[in-house]
């Protein structure tokens, strides 16, 4: 089953459940990945839905961080949730000790590098561990890794 049919189901047993929360988020979702499908002109694939969620987890951890700062705490309550449902069709991320691992993986295949090859690394790593892991947490490893 495609990953935009599993969201869709999980939208109508919300609604047969009457989970109005659960049910906008999720409505939310759909609307997004609509609007993408529509600006790509074709039905999304499921790392393409991936990716629309993905960057609804940012904006939602975005937004997150100024509601810290208004001292919103009922917004800030309502967004974990938010990410809580969207965190559902995701795949696993994986743990910092498995992005190191990979990194280091991806080092040794360039032999001799330093701080200067930090894009070349990032580039390999991103597209080896994109949908697997925070583009942050990759990035800090890098960085890391090629400051040792």
């Amino acid at each position: 089953m495609a990953l935009i049919d599993t969201i869709k189901q999980n939208q109508l047993e919300a609604r047969k459940n009457q989970n109005k929360e659960r049910l906008s988020i999720i409505q939310v979702v759909l609307s997004a990945l609509k609007n993408e499908s529509i600006a790509k002109q074709k039905e999304l694939s499921d790392e393409e839905v991936i990716v629309v969620l993905q960057r609804q987890v940012k904006q939602s951890n975005d937004a997150m961080k100024d509601f810290i700062t208004g001292k919103r705490q009922d917004l800030v309550d309502q967004t974990i949730k938010e990410i809580a449902v969207l965190s559902e069709f995701l795949p696993a991320q994986m743990s910092q000790s498995d992005v190191e691992k990979e990194v280091q993986k991806i080092i040794a295949e360039f032999g001799e590098v330093g701080p200067n090859d930090f894009g070349k690394v990032m580039g390999i790593a991103m597209s080896k561990l994109k949908g697997k892991a925070d583009g942050n947490i990759v990035g800090a490893t890098v960085k890391k890794s090629l400051t040792k």
